[in-house]
């Protein structure tokens, strides 16, 4: 009968964002399929692609949060097995560490049937306050920004293979974009903390997955900000652009006194985004950085819109290098 045997329980705490004074905390509750992400062999990639999709929520049940200072704080999971604490607590900035991140531990609070639960049922999370020296903040997409994806292939079959017939571990980073964005999270003093935000279209399931790639490649540590999954038949593109929208203006409305670098790239709708924030958010962005693609109609495109573009600075990068030297230029970075 071991084929009736319950997964055991776990909490996926994603890194997330807030301030002095605002607890901002997510994840999610779930059964633990066993994911190995350094499996081989198409079979087994291929199984692991539909564990990562095919979920056991733990919905609607009890959760308690405990802050460094003894602070406990109680919540629960919605109907889709994710938990928000999103409130005020004072002070918040005494808890974190030399770069901004607060640790907390987030359990389950009720017996769940005798189930088991991993980690002695304390999961660990994090939560970024960028520090008040801050230079600027640094918004970037993933997809063929960083991650090499394949969004601009034919009914995107490289985005299909990418993801579902390859480990996080050998997936390719950009050249060179770990260590531009090292530099400026370092910034021009080469002693700060500055903060970087990772926003995708990419479905929370893919969160383990794209956080052991950033790891794993030598990106800085930040937040991750995903979506909701939506299935392959769902036609409506409009979600997609809401959610970068959403997520782009939350983190500026955040942080009113922060300007921000945007980085993305040129093959989906970073470009006419990024623009719109420019309007929405005047003297707020110091800089636009667009990854090229290899499409040449869409680079034709991209280049007429940005060629008497003089809002901010913009650069329509071809490697790495000339990233870093635009922004030394700028005085972003040294």
């Amino acid at each position: 009968m071991g084929w009736l045997k319950k997964d055991p329980l776990q909490i996926v705490a994603f890194n997330t964002y807030g301030t002095t004074k605002h607890l901002y905390l997510k994840g999610r509750a779930l059964e633990d399929e066993d994911i190995d992400l350094e499996k081989k062999g198409w079979f087994s990639l291929l199984v692991n692609s539909w564990k990562r999709f095919e979920t056991d929520e733990i919905r609607n049940t009890p959760l308690k949060v405990f802050l460094p200072n003894n602070t406990v704080v109680l919540g629960a999971t919605d109907a889709e097995g994710y938990y928000l604490f999103d409130e005020a607590q004072p002070n918040l900035n005494t808890l974190t560490d030399t770069e901004g991140w607060l640790s907390y531990k987030v359990s389950y609070t009720l017996n769940l049937g005798h189930r088991k639960i991993q980690l002695n049922n304390l999961f660990l999370g994090k939560m970024l306050i960028p520090k008040t020296d801050s230079s600027f903040g640094v918004i970037s997409d993933i997809d063929d920004t960083i991650l090499h994806t394949g969004v601009v292939s034919p009914l995107k079959w490289r985005v299909v293979i990418n993801t579902f017939f390859k480990t996080p571990h050998k997936r390719k980073a950009l050249e060179g974009s770990a260590a531009f964005y090292h530099l400026l999270h370092l910034g021009n003093s080469k002693t700060e903390a500055n903060p970087i935000f990772y926003v995708s279209n990419s479905p929370w399931n893919l969160y383990r997955y794209l956080d052991v790639f950033l790891k794993m490649n030598h990106f800085p540590k930040g937040p991750i900000l995903l979506r909701d999954f939506r299935t392959p038949f769902d036609r409506t593109p409009k979600t997609e652009l809401a959610h970068k929208y959403h997520e782009i203006y939350n983190i500026l409305d955040t942080y009113p006194d922060l300007k921000f670098i945007l980085i993305g790239d040129c093959g989906e709708k970073d470009a006419y985004i990024y623009l719109d924030v420019v309007k929405q958010f005047p003297n707020r962005i110091a800089c636009i950085y667009l990854r090229s693609v290899e499409h040449s109609k869409r680079m034709k495109r991209i280049s007429k819109v940005f060629k008497d573009y003089k809002e901010v600075p913009v650069l329509i990068v071809d490697n790495s290098k000339d990233a870093i030297a635009h922004a030394k230029t700028h005085g972003f970075i040294s």
